[in-house]
Order: C-alpha cells, then structure tokens, then sequence
C-alpha cells in the first residue's frame, strides 16, 4: 500500500518536468523549422551576390529607427530552410542598386516598412514606464496602508470572538461544582430572558470570578458561553491600555457597541485588574490612560439596560486591587470565589487530563490526589504531562510511579542536579538535616506525613523533604502551627545535635518558620497579647500605597510582638531537640539509609520504622536499589570508574 503511494507521488512530482521538457523541445524545433540555416553575410559579400546574379529573392526592413537597413532572402542554391541575412547602410544609392538588379535579374523584392514606426507602438513605448511607475506607486501605496489598518484603528476594540468548534462545556471542568452552580442561572437567563423579565427579576450584569492563578477561571467563563451557546467575546485587560489618552476608552465604547449589536452574549474579561485598579492609588495619585479606561468601562456596565442580553465575566488574582466602584452592586454584583480544589476536586482533574494518557497499575489517581495538596488544576496538568513526557524519555510503554513522583519533584522544587558534586561532608549534613524533619514528622502526632524524604540537590535546596498534611483542615489550631514550626526547625536541630555546628542549609526553614511565628501573634492572636491583630497581610502592588500606612500600635507593644515570636519560636527550637535527642537511633538510621540510597518514599520509610531496615531489594527496578548495588552491579558490567560515580550516573550507565 505504501509503495504504491510513494510510486503515485513520485509521477506526480514527475509529470509537470516532464510536461515543461516537452513544451521546450517543441519551442526549440519550431524555431529550428522556421528559420533554419542562416548565413551572415557582409556588405562585400552580399554585393558580390547581387552581381554575380546568385540571389533568387530578399526582403527588405528598415531598423534601428531608419539608420541600417535589414536584408533577408535565399540564393538560387539554397535548400528550402536555407536563407541569408545582411545589415546595409540606409542610403538612396545602395537601395537603387538593390531595385536596379531586381529589375534585370526578375527575383523577388520586398520592402517592409519599420515595424517600430507605428503611432501606436511609440506612443507605447513612451507612455508605458510612466504607466508601469504610477501603477506600481499606487500598489505601494495601497499595500502600506493595508499593513497599517491596524494602527489607523487603534481606537476599536480588541474583543475577539471565540470560534472554536470544539465548546467547552461544564463536562470539561472538573472540581469546580460550587462554582459551577453560582453561575448557572446566568446560563437560564441567556437562553430565556423572558422567564427573568416577566417576575421582573435583575439578572447580574457582571460576575467577579478571583482566586489564585491556574485553578480554572477562564475554563469556567468559556463553558458558561459554551453551555449558554451565545457568542462569546474575550479579552485582556491589558489590551485596552494604550500609551495614546483615550484609546482605551475608546475600545471600551467599541466593544460594548459590537455586544449589543450581537446579544445576548457574554463579554470575558481576563486579568481586569490591569485596568481596574484604585484610582488615585500610589505616590501623587494622577489620572492617566488606565483611569479614563477604567472610567469609561464603569459608564458603561452602568449605562446598558438590565435586560439586553449582555453578561460580563472578568477574571483576577488579585481582587484587593480593583476599585471599589467596580465591586458595587449594578456592576459587578456576584463575585465568585474559585479556589484551589480539594482531594475529591484533585482526583476529578486529574481524571479529565488521564483521558488520554497510558498509566500504569500502580498509579492510581485517589493515591496521587492525595499527594498532591495546594496543586491548582494547572499545576495537576502540568504534572501528568511532565510525567508522559519523562515516560517517553525513558522509552517506556506507559506512566509509573517513579515517572510521575519525578514530575512532582520537578513542578515543586525543579529538575534534579544530577551533574553537581556533594563532598562527602556536605552529603551528610544533608542526610542528617532532611532525617531530621523527618524524625520531626514521624514523631509529631498533628504534624504532616512524610511523603518523601531525598539528598538530591534540586532549585536552591541541596535536598528536601515533603510532608502532606494528615487531612485537609479549613482551619488550623495553634497546636497545628506550633508543631508546623517544630518541624521546620528539626534540620538545624538535627545539625547542631550530630555536628555541634550550624549552616545555611536552614535559611528557607526559618523564613517560613518567622512567617507562622508573626502571623500567630499579629494576626491570628495566638499569643499572650491578647485575641488582638496588629496586622493585615496587604501586598505593595502600587509604588507608595503602604508607604505612610500608619502603625496602630506603640514602640512597646512592638517590641512586645518581637518578643512573643522569639518565644514561640525558641520553645519550638527546644522541643524539636529534645525529640530528636529522645529518637538519636532513629535519626541515624533514616540519615545513613539516605546516604545509601539517595531518596525514601513514605512506603520504604515506614518499612525501615518498623523493621529497622530496607525491604529487600529488586534488581529489576533499578530505581529503588541502594548504591552499593548499583556500584556491584556496574562493577560486573564492566563500566569504568565506577566507584566515584552517583546514584544518578549509575543508573544512566546501566540503562545503556
């Protein structure tokens, strides 16, 4: 079957050569047939010709604007494709002479005139650049303002309809049923207005939909759309800003008016916090382009009447920085939360992106919902990919465990530094540090499961530990967070107990670890100030909006706060000490076993817990053997230098 196709491309491919071959074979035959041999003659010979009376006919033409004359004829012993061609000076005497042999020998004479001499050739040939110059002006001309359309439009809007056949309907988004349910009713009321109208109800004319990045809020306005079957218009919020004063305002006025030209629709507007930001905010305040914009797309949501047809949806992160005018009710009257989803909403994503995906038996999607806390329906996306993409790597049939633990390493923390090289030294104050956190966890009966405990340096960290929480809580109790901040502090803990040294390697555990310690006493009151919040958490979007943000508490009482997270936190330093001296054997076994193999998962760590050693080892799964083995293993192969390589360049040698 496919030779047969190759065969019928390739006379495809032949046949137009063929044909131009053809067609030049014919041009090139004709012109030998038509004009034959020709012979040049000079002005000598010809006259000799014409004396010796050898010339049976000729044809006259005067050339080169009546300068030369051109002669073409036969002689009486030419063949029949035989001919003779001479140029002559243009004179009354040599042409007398031409006419006067004509005349006695009785041969054929022709005169022609120039061809070039024709009113209409000349005045073609004078007008014609001209012609072809301004033609080609104007096609300049016209193409130029054609590549600039856009630019003489920058005033209308750039809302662009979604033509995609394929609709996204509520089938295609997953964890999001609350969410799904607020805006159904717009969905009834863009297919039947009517039933609205007629008990005199106000359908919202704007949804807020906010919440943090990838968790499916322009999936959920595009299958409102899809289900409602209406036009559907989207765009950024950023394209209404402009450097020229009142082109956004303009845009907005444009796409209004193409909205109602064509409702009922639904207008999306992603990221609106990139025009809808507090006016005046900021050092000296001001009213620039983005503020007429703003101003512009408040008269307008308030402007149009209740029921035309027309519903807005616009989407952010950041809701605290929209203008209130924006949020009050005739506007945008219902604000929905879409938050990041929980165990059961994980595990319906990652069903709806497995679709397609060839997994293995021991990845079971309950399992990775449950190990995957605080991921968005993007992150969940992008983890199953990664893992498709690592199966395919490792020229695998289908996705195991081991694909998708290593792109929820990657996705959380970034690839593994393969290539880069511990001292011995540096790779036991890792060991000791993660075992630390770990004992921490295992120990701690509030504290979270540890999931994975590994000495591979990835990001910044030169090795981490994941710990998932027990079950997902909406809100956590003081005894929560003290044993969280216990558990950061266990790997310096860790340090100081088996090296009487400390190190940078905490850094990121203390930032976290002040970040708790101040929110429990400033915000949560937590402490032994009283059930009172000193602070808000608010974030510096605008250059000066907190900068004269007055403090509402006295220089005591600051220092008194200072003192509270000190407190908390050395009790937690202490504590997680005194665990981990009461469990030395414990944090030496999880520490010397990370040294042998590099990375434990939470089945292998509680198997070492329980039987103080590794389960038995299986040479068919590569991953999961110690470095020892490898090391056997590579030696039997033959692989040079073995003894100085790591886990990770073992397991490429013996891949290969």
């Amino acid at each position: 079957m496919n030779n047969s196709v190759d065969k019928k491309t390739i006379k495809k491919g032949l046949l137009p050569w063929l044909i131009i071959l053809i067609v030049i074979l014919g041009i090139g035959y004709y012109y030998n047939m038509t004009n034959g041999d020709v012979h040049d003659f000079t002005y000598d010979e010809f006259m000799k010709k014409l004396d010796d009376e050898k010339i049976s006919e000729i044809e006259i033409t005067t050339r080169g604007s009546g300068y030369v004359y051109i002669a073409e004829g036969k002689l009486s012993n030419y063949k029949e494709e035989e001919s003779f061609k001479v140029i002559l000076p243009l004179s009354d005497e040599v042409m007398k002479r031409i006419v006067d042999a004509s005349d006695a020998q009785d041969f054929e004479l022709t005169v022609k005139p120039d061809p070039e001499s024709s009113e209409w050739l000349a005045v073609l040939i004078n007008f014609l650049p001209i012609t072809i110059l301004i033609v080609f002006a104007f096609w300049f001309f016209n193409r130029q303002m054609a590549g600039n359309k856009s630019s003489l439009d920058f005033g209308k809007s750039r809302a662009r309809l979604d033509n995609d056949s394929n609709k996204v309907t509520f089938k295609d988004v997953a964890g999001l049923k609350e969410e799904k349910e607020e805006v159904k009713e717009l969905i009834d009321f863009l297919k039947n207005p009517k039933k609205f109208q007629k008990l005199g109800a106000r359908i919202p004319k704007g949804v807020l939909l906010f919440g943090p990045p990838g968790t499916g809020k322009t999936l959920l306005a595009k299958a409102v759309a899809g289900e409602a079957d209406v036009p559907f218009y989207f765009i950024s919020g950023s394209d209404f800003v402009e450097l020229f004063v009142g082109v956004g305002a303009s845009r907005v006025r444009d796409m209004f008016k193409e909205a109602k030209r064509n409702a009922p629709c639904l207008i999306f507007i992603d990221e609106i916090d990139a025009v809808g930001r507090q006016r005046g905010s900021g050092i000296g305040g001001g009213h620039d382009e983005r503020e007429q914009t703003l101003n512009q797309l408040l008269t307008e949501m308030d402007g149009f009447g209740a029921n035309e047809g027309i519903i807005i949806i616009a989407a952010t992160n950041r809701p605290d920085v929209l203008d209130p005018a924006l949020l009050r009710p005739g506007r945008f009257d219902r604000q929905v939360t879409v938050n990041l989803p929980d165990i059961k909403g994980r595990e319906e994503i990652l069903a709806v992106h497995a679709k397609n995906k060839i997994l293995a038996d021991d990845v079971t999607l309950p399992n990775l919902a449950k190990r995957t806390p605080g991921f968005s329906g993007a992150d969940l996306e992008n983890l199953l990919n990664e893992a498709a993409l690592l199966a395919v790597r490792r020229d695998k049939s289908e996705i195991t465990m081991s694909e998708v633990d290593e792109a929820t390493d990657r996705v959380l923390m970034g690839p593994a530094k393969v290539s880069h090289k511990y001292t011995e030294n540096d790779r036991r104050l890792v060991a000791f540090h993660e075992a630390g956190h770990a004992v921490i966890g295992l120990k701690l009966k509030s504290a979270s499961d540890v999931q994975k405990v590994t000495i591979i340096p990835r990001g910044s960290a030169g090795g981490y530990n994941m710990m998932v929480p027990n079950e997902e809580k909406m809100c956590s109790t003081k005894t929560d967070l003290i044993e969280e901040i216990t558990g950061l502090l266990g790997g310096r803990s860790a340090e100081e107990i088996v090296f009487g040294e400390i190190t940078t390697g905490a850094h990121n555990d203390f930032e976290k670890a002040t970040k708790i310690a101040r929110a429990m006493v400033t915000e949560y009151g937590m402490s032994d100030l009283g059930p009172l919040q000193f602070e808000q958490q608010s974030g510096s979007v605008f250059l000066g909006r907190d900068y004269n943000k007055p403090q509402h508490f006295s220089n005591e009482v600051a220092n008194e706060i200072d003192m509270e997270m000190r407190k908390i936190i050395n009790e937690c330093h202490k504590k997680a000490k005194d665990i981990i001296n009461k469990n030395k054997d414990l944090l030496n076994l999880i520490a010397e076993t990370l040294l042998e193999y590099e990375t434990l998962t939470k089945e292998q760590i509680d198997y070492l817990v329980e039987h103080k050693k590794m389960p038995d080892e299986d040479d068919s799964n590569l991953e999961s053997l110690s470095i020892t083995r490898l090391k056997e293993m590579a030696k039997e192969k033959g692989v040079k230098n073995y003894s100085k390589m790591s886990k990770a360049e073992l397991l490429k040698e013996l891949d290969n």
